[in-house]
């Protein structure tokens, strides 16, 4: 017997005859003789529609009141799987995130799980309930429902399995596990058998939209198997653990990593004085906004151009704050660009090769595509390009590291 944490994302419970699908699922673990926490997104399009009526009402909502809306959106699909269990002969309990205690901090909107009670659950689990938890929320220690940010099931998901030391965390999606490349940009792309934590740590922050970054944190931190799987089809999906593959063949480059979300600003002409970066980057920091890549260019007139780049939808904000340091600071202007974006190359093999970078760049040069930044760390290279280039490149890279599927 194996206690097993399963998240199904919002296509997986999409309509009626999904949650149906789904039921089928899970009570087929529970008759092997598994016991089952069931973590459940939202309908596929719902967060969305509840969004659209609070942005009917105001343009700003505040955000403890979204909090109580779109955390509603869970609670449909717990209660309806619930009663799907109970019709197929199981026992099982539907569960908010206030009702399993998983005690967040108080950031409305993109809260972070600090404590899960799981006295509750494991009670239930003992006597052969299946617990069927509400992703994505929790409250604080005043009791206010929060939410964990989009994606933040599967955090949800992953928190619930540490919690009670779960043989193996399964998150249930529309594809079939981790790719190389987004399949519908390389149609050549394959599974991954197996990945680091690591590895999918760096894949999710890049911009790959299989897994939430902050669910792949806590199961590195933590240790908790985790592997992604179909809700459509059977198979072994990608197991995400602790250990490299000791394959001796292991590719170099396990993945390539896109994101489109980003938008680059730049401050010109600020002088080049000890701690203006601090004085530049600090204020966009306070605001919340995570800034992705810098990079600091010194002129021969004593002053610097400081880019960075955040998330697109942050571009604006973080413009108008730029705006008043560049007043402050004597800044000739600020510039920004919604139309770039980043691609990765991700690997542990990087550690013990030299000459990856080299490699990425002369691909990149033989598409005559032009790098505007590049930040690195030990299992990867990022650039940011022109936007409209992503997909060629990809294209490329994927085929430069020898990453695509034989024909």
């Amino acid at each position: 017997m194996s206690l097993i944490v399963q998240k199904y994302g919002g296509t997986s419970v999409g309509s009626i005859e999904r949650i149906e699908a789904v039921a089928d699922k899970v009570a087929a673990f529970v008759r092997q003789g598994h016991q089952l926490v069931v973590v459940l997104s939202a309908m596929s399009g719902e967060t969305n529609r509840l969004i659209g009526l609070a942005n009917q009402i105001t343009e700003t909502p505040e955000p403890r009141e979204m909090d109580v809306l779109v955390s509603t959106g869970e609670q449909v699909t717990i209660a309806l799987l619930s009663m799907a269990l109970m019709k197929r002969g199981l026992q099982a309990r539907s569960y908010t995130g206030g009702q399993v205690r998983i005690v967040t901090d108080s950031a409305h909107m993109k809260a972070r799980i600090e404590d899960i009670n799981s006295d509750t659950l494991m009670s239930d689990i003992s006597a052969g309930t299946v617990a069927v938890v509400a992703g994505f929320q929790g409250v604080d220690v005043e009791g206010n429902i929060t939410t964990l940010g989009r994606g933040g099931s599967d955090t949800t998901a992953v928190a619930i399995a540490a919690a009670l030391k779960a043989d193996e965390c399964q998150i249930y999606t529309d594809v079939d596990g981790v790719y190389t490349t987004d399949p519908r940009v390389v149609s050549k792309a394959q599974r991954l058998d197996r990945i680091t934590f690591e590895e999918m740590l760096e894949m999710a922050s890049l911009g790959s939209k299989v897994l939430q970054i902050r669910s792949v944190e806590f199961a590195g931190k933590y240790g908790v198997p985790l592997r992604v799987l179909s809700s459509f089809e059977d198979g072994p999906g990608t197991l995400i653990s602790l250990e490299e593959d000791d394959n001796m063949e292991k590719p170099l480059i396990s993945g390539i990593a896109f994101n489109r979300d980003e938008a680059k600003l730049t401050i010109r002409g600020v002088p080049d004085t000890p701690g203006v970066a601090s004085r530049v980057l600090g204020p966009i920091s306070e605001a919340n906004i995570e800034v992705d890549v810098i990079i600091q260019n010194v002129s021969d007139d004593n002053t610097t151009d400081i880019t960075f780049t955040v998330a697109r939808g942050d571009m604006k904000k973080a413009a108008e704050i730029l705006k008043k340091t560049a007043e402050e600071l004597g800044a000739r202007e600020v510039l920004t660009d919604p139309k770039i974006a980043k691609v990765s190359i991700v690997g542990v093999g990087m550690r013990s090769h030299a000459g990856v970078a080299s490699t990425m760049f002369q691909s990149l040069a033989a598409d005559n595509i032009n790098i505007q930044m590049i930040t690195t760390s030990e299992i990867k290279v990022s650039v940011v390009i022109d936007e409209k280039y992503v997909e060629l490149a990809v294209r490329g890279l994927h085929t430069a590291f020898g990453l695509d599927a034989a024909e």
